[in-house]
């Protein structure tokens, strides 16, 4: 005998229909408007029969010089809005660094390090411990060979290696995927955060592909993991301008610096959750480019909040009491995040929200702050404007929150957790990453758009909205990060691993 529908079940199945019945209204309500107008031009037309309308048609009286001065106006209008309307920015393609197997940290390595290393603090070591069980990271993330050394050895030296090796392995990966001939490059941004060595590490690119005399070149420092798409930002602003060129940006962190060797908690987190990596992105406004292109970019939303002494604060580099280099992350700084988060929704909501979406946020702000309704502050759906998320894999407590405040499902966030656990916190190329796995699986389609979420030092917010211009099918060969691992995944991380 079949089991009754339960009440509830089919009111929140009548609320879902209410709901989208809802949004299909409001978000074509112009198409409702129009048909009704289109359909009494029509009845009126054919009621009037050919002999009215072509009587009326000669009744019209035309003066040659209005429609020459109608037609200028409208010839001029025309030019000064394409003249005016800013250039499309195509991500032609770009490429991720893939370290080598013999720079590989399981935990057992990473743990027998710390213990050797921190052996008059067995504190320090069970804390490392804790974090690294509840990091997210699996066993094939990788460290530079300078860590591997007992005790490290952060050498100038060193570090440099570490740029040769993640930049130059990641640009020559870039043009023999894209064909681009070196010459042709017109601008040129890396970021790099700690690691900012004279001459900088654009002038390190510059001389071993041997660019142009005349090429646009910038180095970013100290603007932390969200660095990447603010040389994105830079590199659209400078592609407005300089129309017919290509940009190309390289975003990377050096973890040779960065390595901490004393004993404050707050400094070794960092210690226990970022890893090598690299990417360099070939960016272009030629608007030849736009077939082979993968992606256009939509917009690029910006929130700083350094003006707040805490928000400034929560990621610091410092030196401990004993001297020791490393930088500090503070308690407040999910608190921080979230707050940074929200001004940065403010932003981009009305960018890229479906109409229905932003009428009913209007209605419940107007009912909030104006007539003092205890209503509860309407949470916009993003899974309406977005089909996929690439939100930076700083921590396994990051992805958490923003999956909890953006009520997005697990698979939402798949390529997060996964980029975190095979690769580790990045730093400003997690996001490549994450796009990289998105089309490994084959998800990424033509038309679906990608939010891109960042956080850096500072503190700052910034996100990046891009729409995928073609049907993007999954790499089969070359050195793509995922290529020889994407059949595994995803895989169960659990909440503790046990070391």
């Amino acid at each position: 005998m079949p089991q009754a529908i339960s009440p509830e079940f089919s009111s929140s199945v009548k609320l879902n229909y209410v709901k989208l019945g809802y949004q299909y209204l409001v978000n074509h309500i112009l198409t409702f408007l129009l048909i009704p107008i289109m359909v009494g031009v029509l009845i009126e037309v054919l009621r009037l029969g050919p002999d009215e309308i072509l009587k009326l048609w000669n009744s019209l009286h035309f003066d040659l010089v209005k429609i020459l001065c109608s037609s200028f106006l409208i010839i001029f209008a025309a030019t000064i809005y394409f003249m005016s309307k800013p250039l499309s920015i195509y991500l032609v393609d770009y490429a991720c660094y893939k370290p080598p197997v013999t720079c590989r940290v399981p935990f057992a390595t990473f743990m027998e390090h710390a213990k050797i290393i921190l052996r008059s603090n067995p504190k320090s070591v069970d804390f490392q411990m804790r974090i690294l069980e509840r990091s997210g990271l699996g066993e094939e993330t990788c460290l530079p060979p300078a860590i591997h050394y007992i005790p490290p050895r952060p050498t100038m030296k060193a570090a440099r290696e570490e740029a040769q090796e993640i930049i130059l392995s990641a640009m020559d990966s870039l043009l023999n995927k894209t064909g681009l001939d070196a010459k042709d490059i017109d601008i040129l941004i890396v970021n790099c955060s700690i690691f900012s060595p004279t001459p900088s590490l654009s002038a390190m690119v510059i001389n071993n592909y041997k660019l142009r005399s005349n090429i646009k070149s910038f180095s970013l420092s100290g603007m932390g993991c969200s660095a990447g798409l603010i040389s994105i930002d830079l590199a659209r602003d400078l592609l407005q301008v300089h129309p017919n060129s290509n940009a190309v940006v390289i975003s990377t962190e050096i973890i040779t610096p960065n390595c901490y060797q004393g004993k404050e908690r707050a400094m070794l987190v960092p210690n226990c959750l970022f890893r090598m990596g690299g990417a360099a992105m070939l960016l272009t406004n030629r608007r030849w480019e736009r077939r082979r292109a993968k992606y256009r970019l939509l917009h690029v939303v910006r929130t700083h909040k350094g003006a707040d002494d805490k928000a400034y604060r929560c990621v610091m580099e410092e030196e401990d009491p004993e001297g020791n280099v490393g930088v500090k992350l503070s308690k407040d700084l999910m608190a921080i995040a979230g707050e940074a988060l929200k001004s940065n929704i403010t932003t981009i909501a009305p960018l890229v929200l479906p109409a229905s979406d932003q009428l009913l946020f209007l209605i419940i702000l107007i009912g909030r702050k104006i007539l003092n309704l205890n209503w509860k502050p309407y949470i916009p759906d993003f899974k309406q404007a977005f089909e996929h998320f690439c939100i930076h894999a700083g921590g396994r407590a990051v992805i958490d929150e923003l999956q909890k405040k953006l009520q997005l499902s697990a698979e939402h966030v798949e390529a997060s957790r996964m980029t975190l656990h095979r690769f580790g916190n990045t730093s400003s190329s997690s996001l490549w990453y994450e796009l990289s796995y998105i089309e490994a699986k084959g998800r990424m389609k033509k038309g679906d758009r990608i939010w891109q979420i960042a956080f850096g030092s500072g503190f700052k917010c910034n996100s990046a909205v891009w729409k995928c211009n073609r049907n993007i099918k999954p790499p089969t060969d070359g050195p793509g990060p995922w290529l020889d691992c994407i059949h595994r995944y995803p895989v169960q991380i659990p909440e503790v691993v046990q070391l």
